[in-house]
């Protein structure tokens, strides 16, 4: 009762009332409004009357709130779980209950006004709007009206919240000082307390989710901030991912070092080192992927893009993913597939440029292009270079040009870009091989004669020099020097198959190797420099010749396990030589440095047994030419 009588003595002074007895007793029947679970109000001494009980003049009433507000409205926090609300319903100390008994008066008051809108007159008891959400001086007058009387029935547990909403949601109706509404208006008000105390109920689990109102005249403040905070996070984790990573401030003063100075002591570092080092943080990550560090690696890598001599064949693509994927031909992992077949047996030769592949089918010369993933082609052709009575033997691309050797003897340039063509005789048997550099072309045929001929347009057909090798020659190579050219023949009148001759007068300038048994032809010669070069054929064996040691004797030689027919082999120009057997499609991948096989990949079975024909590589996948179908291996993702 204390807090009562100095509630109406604040109240006197400043209505100037006279009010000497505190509120009376709610009616029987009505709902007491304050904090849930607070004290009853006490009943009213028998000498108050109603006229003590008269409302106030709106303007008093606003002055009688504003001089018992406790402190300054507390403003909305951008939160909705339990914290957020809007200014001027709750005080401080209300915690995640006192939101949502505060967001249920308001809808109660809403829908009382709603439905009793024009019935409530000036001086009758009528529907508190202190819910409202509306802070100010403004707010205060339109709830003058029924201010008074709401506050002197919220008791000493709605005292202590401080200025804030009046009606609870259980829709208790306080009485005017005129008795017409008597009994109906109480009756009705409290059914509508009712059912919107039920909508309210329902309504809980959706005003504690963001985005939902929370308010009559403005959206919700939590749920509003709440989404806004969402994407802002994302926003910035976005950016952050965007942007460089900085170097960190903290740590071992080894990264505060210039980074010309990291560099050099990382360089020291092992692969795995590197690996490790890179997930320390995304600054040592990205510190980490520098091509210089990785370089060295690379060179000393299988099919990492770098020649013997250091040379970039590949400076588009990020050396560390080149390591990586040199990973793969090392541990021997891809995945097999096939690009193209065909019904009848073939014997295909094929060539790689850019985003392309030629394969020869028959008497025809195709031109594919490749999908991005480089293990699928499109099906249907680019180009088609025909030209030859007889199969396509072998063929090279030049200066836009295919130069194609047929087995009917001729010899077919084809334009790349346009349907320029032209054929001549060149050989009384079939051409086994071409090659073509530097504007020249040179020929080896079964008819035991190797020949040159010039690339230009006034001068096509005009043979320039015929070299008798008394072979059948099988295989033929131009130096990068364009001042030689090498035969690889089959071994039968000659005692050595591989031979040298210049290129300007057709005169033998020397002769490979010396203990070659009878009949140990070379299917295919390359020049991997002006002066090392390859060979493989019916002996088993692949050579490695260096012209600056000896002639007579090669460097070194990988011998095929399994005493098969080496028809064809690709070198990265370091580390990496691939190898194609002539049974059961064997792929064989050699790493130069040691003289055991590292790898084999069977690519037929014992029905469809066949000879690998040619083989082309590049960093990421493995092309094999069998005599039905063009099989691809998939280092890239295995």
């Amino acid at each position: 009762m204390t807090e009562c009588r100095c509630f109406h003595q604040v109240l006197r002074e400043a209505l100037g009332m006279g009010m000497s007895a505190p509120r009376p007793a709610p009616r029987s029947g009505s709902t007491t409004a304050g904090v849930r679970g607070g004290p009853r109000p006490q009943p009213a001494p028998p000498h108050v009357t109603r006229s003590d009980m008269v409302s106030p003049p709106p303007g008093a009433a606003a002055v009688a709130r504003a001089r018992l507000r406790v402190g300054p409205a507390p403003r909305p926090l951008m939160g909705s779980q339990g914290r957020s609300g809007t200014p001027g319903n709750s005080g401080p100390g209300e915690g995640e209950g006192g939101e949502t008994r505060e967001l249920q008066e308001a809808r109660v008051v809403r829908g009382k006004r709603r439905k009793g809108k024009g019935k409530a007159g000036a001086g009758q008891g009528g529907r508190g709007s202190g819910a409202e959400g509306k802070p100010g001086l403004q707010q205060a007058q339109e709830a003058a009206g029924s201010w008074v009387e709401a506050e002197a029935g919220a008791g000493p547990g709605r005292d202590s919240e401080g200025g804030g909403s009046v009606e609870e949601g259980a829709g208790s109706i306080e009485k005017g000082d005129e008795g017409s509404t008597g009994a109906g208006k109480e009756a009705q008000g409290r059914l509508d307390g009712k059912e919107e105390e039920r909508r309210g109920r329902t309504g809980r689990r959706e005003d504690a989710r963001p985005g939902k109102a929370q308010g009559q005249d403005g959206q919700a403040w939590g749920g509003i901030a709440g989404t806004g905070a969402a994407m802002a996070a994302a926003a910035e984790e976005e950016a952050a991912a965007r942007e460089p990573a900085a170097r960190p401030a903290a740590g071992p003063a080894l990264w505060r070092l210039p980074e010309e100075l990291l560099l050099l002591i990382c360089s020291y570092l092992d692969m795995r080192a590197l690996g490790r080092l890179a997930q320390v943080c995304r600054w040592l990550r990205r510190f980490t992927s520098c091509d210089l560090l990785w370089r060295r690696i690379a060179r000393a890598s299988l099919n990492s893009g770098f020649t013997r001599l250091g040379t970039d064949l590949m400076s588009n693509v990020p050396v560390k993913e080149r390591v990586k994927v040199s990973q793969n031909w090392r541990l021997g992992r891809c995945r097999e597939g096939i690009l193209l077949k065909w019904r009848c047996s073939q014997m295909p030769w094929m060539q790689l440029e850019d985003d392309s592949l030629y394969i020869s089918q028959a008497n025809f010369i195709l031109a594919y292009k490749f999908r991005p993933d480089g293990a699928s082609l499109n099906r249907r052709p680019l180009g088609v270079f025909a030209g030859h009575d007889e199969d396509v033997c072998h063929f090279v691309l030049a200066n836009s040009h295919i130069i194609s050797a047929g087995g009917d003897g001729k010899i077919g340039v084809h334009k790349i870009h346009s349907t320029f063509t032209v054929k001549y005789s060149a050989h009384e048997q079939e051409v086994n091989c071409v090659d073509c550099k530097g504007g020249i072309i040179v020929s080896g045929s079964r008819d035991r004669t190797a020949k040159v001929w010039p690339l230009a347009s006034g001068r096509l057909g005009q043979c320039l020099h015929t070299i008798q090798t008394e072979d059948r020659v099988w295989s033929i190579a131009i130096s990068p020097l364009l001042s030689s050219f090498v035969t690889g023949t089959a071994c039968c009148g000659h005692f050595s198959p591989l031979r040298i001759w210049d290129l300007n007068s057709g005169q033998l300038m020397t002769h490979l190797g010396s203990d070659f048994p009878p009949g140990a032809g070379v299917l295919d010669v390359m020049y991997e420099s002006p002066s090392t070069l390859l060979s493989c054929g019916y002996d088993t064996y692949v050579r490695y010749w260096d012209l600056r040691t000896s002639v007579r004797k090669c460097v070194m030689e990988w011998e095929e396990p399994h005493d098969s027919t080496l028809y064809c082999l690709q070198t990265d120009g370091n580390h990496l030589l691939a190898t194609g057997s002539s049974y059961y499609g064997v792929v064989r991948l050699w790493d130069r440095r040691q003289r055991a096989c590292l790898h084999a990949f069977p690519l037929t079975s014992t029905p469809l047994s066949s000879p690998v024909y040619c083989l082309r590589f590049t960093t990421k996948h493995l092309y094999a030419a069998l005599s039905y179908n063009l099989h691809v291996l998939d280092f890239q993702n295995p």
